[in-house]
């Protein structure tokens, strides 16, 4: 059974904000890091994978990132600059309480995972997969400072740390990707535009505590995606499918917004006529960003989940898991507002409405309705 503690650990990342000793046009969210650095992560192995024929461990690359997002938010809102000194000084230290503070979350519930976790953290690696994440921390972290750098020009420090962001990046120049990010081209316009999303807010038309992005939100529907992927047993093929279907399910609404549901279901054929839209716009604006060899395979993870009932490599199981976890990150985001005590009609309604839908529910030996009892 998926354990409650770490689906909260995953929504809290959505209340640490990032920069918060900087001016700031927007509010930077740790949850919203971490998913841009997921994105990538995907965009520098498939670099490696592609054009250098570097075989890539994608459950790795998957596992790693879930780890480190870990690690970051039970360590909570330390400045960079002093969390990487005490990684450098205390990392030993820092990562044997780390493992003790989650050991109640994930010991029981997810035994196996705990042990990887726990090897990612005390036995050194020059793996590539660990090599990618973190030229996309610090990618993402260089994305983020962009945005600051002209509003915070009066800091004695913001010259400092723009070098030391430069030079950790420059540590990394050996992979191909962020050769080619940093080219400013059309990989770099793909990163940039794929970050838009951490602008989009979910539940446009009501106040939410947190504000959760769609970005964000892409993340944690991964997240529980490769959870439910590893309750089913399912092979490894699978799994990486399942979280990278969850994870770009989403992208179509750099281009049109997040439309919710409601809407797209009040008319008659208006999601259809939205899910055409959507395709003409990705073909139009998305994928000639995207290398011909991966675009395939991009398209395919972003309609997974809408392949419910066709006969394809990945059977239907998957794709209802995804949209049951496409669901339930939404139900934690009404949840999580309305026990910090803002909500609206358009949250409440789709808390009950979320939970009657899926309270009995059983998929494989997930018990999806047990999910939904926990934030009841």
């Amino acid at each position: 059974m998926i354990s409650k503690d770490l689906i909260s650990l995953f929504f809290e990342a959505a209340f640490i904000r990032r920069w918060n000793d900087h001016v700031s046009p927007v509010i930077l969210t740790e949850l919203d890091k971490q998913a841009h650095k997921v994105l990538i992560a995907y965009v520098l192995a498939k670099f490696e994978q592609s054009q250098r024929q570097q075989p890539i461990q994608w459950l790795n690359l998957i596992e790693g990132a879930m780890f480190e997002f870990l690690h970051r938010v039970t360590l909570t809102d330390i400045k960079p600059q002093v969390f990487h000194r005490m990684m450098r000084q205390k990392g030993a230290q820092l990562n044997a309480w780390v493992i003790e503070k989650l050991t109640p979350s994930m010991e029981n519930d997810h035994s196996k995972l705990f042990e990887r976790f726990k090897n990612y953290f005390t036995q050194s690696s020059n793996a590539i997969e660990k090599k990618i994440l973190q030229a996309s921390h610090y990618l993402a972290t260089q994305w983020e400072f962009k945005l600051l750098y002209p509003y915070n020009q009066f800091k004695n420090t913001i010259e400092k740390t723009r070098e030391e962001i430069e030079d950790q990046i420059e540590d990394h120049m050996d992979l191909l990707g962020v050769q080619k990010i940093l080219l400013g081209k059309k990989t770099a316009r793909l990163i940039g535009f794929c970050g838009e999303l951490r602008f989009q807010k979910r539940w446009n038309m009501s106040p939410q505590l947190p504000e959760t992005s769609v970005l964000g939100h892409m993340l944690i529907v991964a997240m529980l995606a490769y959870l439910c992927a590893l309750e089913i047993d399912a092979d490894s093929k699978r799994q990486i499918d399942m979280y990278y279907g969850g994870f770009f399910h989403d992208l179509p609404e750099v281009l049109t917004r997040d439309i919710i549901s409601p809407v797209k279901t009040s008319v008659e054929g208006l999601k259809d006529i939205i899910a055409d839209m959507e395709n003409a716009m990705l073909e139009d604006q998305i994928m000639p960003l995207i290398p011909p060899g991966w675009q395939e395979e991009i398209l395919y993870y972003i309609h997974l989940k809408d392949v419910l009932q066709k006969d394809c490599d990945t059977k239907p199981l998957d794709s209802k898991i995804i949209e049951v976890c496409d669901h339930f990150a939404a139900y934690i985001e009404a949840v999580v507002s309305y026990k910090h005590g803002i909500t609206s009609r358009h949250l409440e309604d789709a808390r009950k409405k979320l939970y009657y839908k899926y309270r009995k529910m059983v998929i494989g030996n997930i018990q999806i309705g047990k999910m939904f009892e926990y934030f009841s």
